[in-house]
């Protein structure tokens, strides 16, 4: 099955990762993540939202807490992605896991659970582009800031 995986070195400790991960502000500070709900504990839920009008919500992510260690890991499971213009995908399993090294974080992510299909290839696409670029950015917006 198809996952999209990337590892960097982020010079900061590894609780900061997974802070940036299930905090809301810092996640508005370097995904753009217009709202969240997030119950930092296995077996809590994991939402987050973009493009909040009138209307109601552009993009959604969402999904539930399966494993949480403040200092090393975050993993949801039954992760959903929905879009207006998609149908609803999912559901996958996203991972966060950071391991202390040299004073900073090797952090490991991985999405995965990715299906077949036209909008499945398309999103799959989307993800394995955005997520090393939103890594370099997590990375740079924690090392400046923390």
């Amino acid at each position: 099955m198809k996952k999209v995986e990337v590892t960097i070195g982020i010079d900061v400790p590894s609780k900061l990762v997974i802070q940036a991960f299930t905090d809301e502000q810092m996640l508005s500070a370097w995904w753009s993540v217009e709202s969240a709900l997030i119950g930092e504990q296995p077996g809590g839920v994991y939402t987050l939202t973009w493009g909040i009008s009138e209307n109601g919500f552009r993009f959604v992510s969402t999904g539930k807490i399966k494993e949480y260690d403040a200092g090393s890991k975050l993993v949801i499971d039954n992760f959903i992605y929905l879009n207006p213009e998609r149908p609803m995908l999912g559901p996958m399993t996203l991972t966060i896991k950071t391991i202390p090294k040299d004073g900073g974080s090797e952090v490991y992510l991985c999405q995965e659970g990715y299906q077949t299909g036209e909008d499945w290839e398309w999103y799959y696409e989307a993800v394995k582009e955005a997520w090393p670029k939103m890594m370099r950015v997590l990375k740079n917006y924690l090392e400046k800031n923390f």
